[in-house]
């Protein structure tokens, strides 16, 4: 016997993919609009500090992009050669965009110590307006993607890409006051390095996560003892086997399971209640449990035989 059960409600009526295309959207519009503007400057005074920092802003239009394509992807409804659909095209993308922020600050840091070696001075304060207006945008759009970070791992690939950039920014603002006031030319690509560095140790984790889910790894909020324990629990269940939790994509979580129930039992109602439990306590919103009346000997999770020879592994 087979037991399957979706969740996917929303309280309060809040729908948290309308709101992540409004905050895809918006982002994009905004940092658009501030590359024209900085570009713009930098083009009339001549900075080419501020032409640089425009197209690494272009950058990060570039993964806000693919943040949302990866979003939208995983909105495809499922078919017959997807039959889940797109749904890990958003842990694609976050795990992309953590390489590329990765990426833009192995370059600054490189930048940094190059400079170090050969102060540059900052240019004055159309340049410092310029990084403040930065900070500016680069922090609302972070703050469009504050709520659906919490929870979706693209969204936080993104919110961690244009929180850094407020930083990057405020960086600029601050080296190129004291370099103003102080005369101090080395203040600018040491302040560069210490940001990277600060982003670097903030990245690592996006990185690392969306890896690991891009391997079936169990989801960070999942303890996957305490699932085992919440079905051996239930009414009639003397084992479980072939126990595995996996994340579909950035919001959706996936278990499959055998339950050994040697005296009977394991009807819709039993079904429907342990998957609400799981969802409840963990989460976990695609649940399949299949009901046995004897432990496989052939399960995943099963001890090794004792012949030589090792076993063969099939699941039918």
């Amino acid at each position: 016997m087979h037991g399957h059960s979706h969740g996917h409600a929303h309280p309060h009526g809040h729908d948290p993919e309308a709101a992540s295309q409004r905050a895809f959207a918006l982002g994009v519009g905004l940092n658009l609009a501030f590359v024209a503007v900085e570009a713009g400057w930098g083009w009339h005074v001549g900075s080419l500090a501020l032409l640089a920092d425009a197209g690494h802003n272009l950058s990060d239009v570039a993964g806000l992009l693919l943040a949302w394509a990866g979003a939208l992807a995983a909105r495809r409804r499922p078919g017959p050669r997807h039959t889940y659909g797109f749904k890990r095209a958003g842990l694609v993308a976050a795990f992309v965009n953590a390489l590329l922020l990765l990426g833009a600050m192995a370059w600054l840091a490189w930048e940094a110590l190059q400079r170090l070696g050969t102060p540059q001075p900052v240019p004055g304060g159309t340049v410092m307006a310029v990084a403040a207006l930065g900070i500016a945008v680069n922090t609302l759009t972070a703050l469009l993607f504050l709520r659906g970070s919490r929870d979706d791992l693209n969204q936080r690939g993104a919110f961690l890409h244009m929180a850094a950039d407020a930083l990057v920014s405020a960086g600029v603002v601050v080296a190129g006051a004291l370099t103003w006031w102080r005369g101090w030319t080395w203040v600018d690509p040491a302040a560069s390095l210490v940001i990277a560095i600060v982003i670097v140790v903030g990245t690592w984790g996006l990185l690392t996560e969306s890896l690991h889910l891009l391997f079936d790894g169990v989801p960070a909020h999942v303890d996957l003892a305490a699932v085992r324990a919440l079905l051996r629990a239930q009414p009639g269940v003397r084992e479980v086997q072939d126990l595995h939790v996996w994340a579909m994509g950035t919001r959706e979580v996936a278990l499959t399971a055998h339950l050994i129930m040697p005296d009977g039992g394991g009807d819709d109602a039993f079904l429907h209640a342990a998957a609400a439990a799981l969802r409840e306590r963990f989460g976990i919103g695609h649940v399949t449990l299949q009901v046995q009346r004897a432990a496989s000997s052939a399960a995943c999770d099963a001890p090794p035989p004792a012949a030589p020879g090792g076993a063969s592994h099939a699941h039918g």
